[in-house]
């Protein structure tokens, strides 16, 4: 059967006319190709990461050395997810926490996603882990395609999403990516 593109067209989560390049604090859901738990292992409240858990939470902490507009808030690399906050600063502003207001939407590009923006930089943070596990583990497939993200909009939401990672070791027999979660 041929691919039916008005059947398949995936749509976009992304917030129209939104300039995910523009200041802001953004939640970011990244997860493993079929949910795989490639990064670790939950056990006795401690989160025991594999070698490839390691190289995904080593190039996390490492976005700013590459982004240097980039500040990173609470973040969790999960046995088959991760989550964390990415603020950005632009052109020496302040990181305000807004709600939508113009422009650039990350995808659609000709060349792919605006550098600098939230598509950028999660996608050369993929591209950099999946490179540094096929060259050292033989890794294969390592990323489900796209990601999840949500535009902060005030210092409550922060908090109470900050929250959600900082507790989401504690929650993970509860979590719908957890595997074994009869949902």
């Amino acid at each position: 059967m041929k691919n039916d593109v008005q059947i398949h067209r995936r749509r976009s989560i992304r917030l129209k006319d939104w300039d995910y390049s523009q200041s802001g604090a953004y939640f970011i859901t990244i997860v493993t190709y079929r949910r795989e738990c490639l990064f670790g292992k939950i056990e006795d409240g401690r989160m025991i990461p594999t070698p490839m858990g390691q190289i995904a939470d080593d190039h996390w902490r490492a976005i700013p050395d590459h982004f240097p507009t980039i500040e990173l808030g609470a973040y969790v690399v999960m046995p088959n997810h991760i989550h964390g906050i990415i603020m950005i600063q632009s052109h020496g502003v302040d990181i305000p926490i807004v709600g939508a207001t113009h422009w650039v939407a990350p995808t659609g590009r000709p060349n792919g996603p605006k550098r600098g923006s939230i598509g950028g930089i999660v996608g050369a943070y993929k591209m950099s882990v999946t490179r540094r596990i096929q060259r050292e583990l033989d890794g294969a497939n390592i990323w489900q395609r796209n990601y999840y993200e949500h535009i902060i909009r005030d210092e409550n939401e922060h908090s109470r999403i900050h929250l959600y990672i900082e507790s989401n070791i504690d929650n993970w027999n509860l979590d719908d990516e957890n595997p074994s979660n009869p949902k």
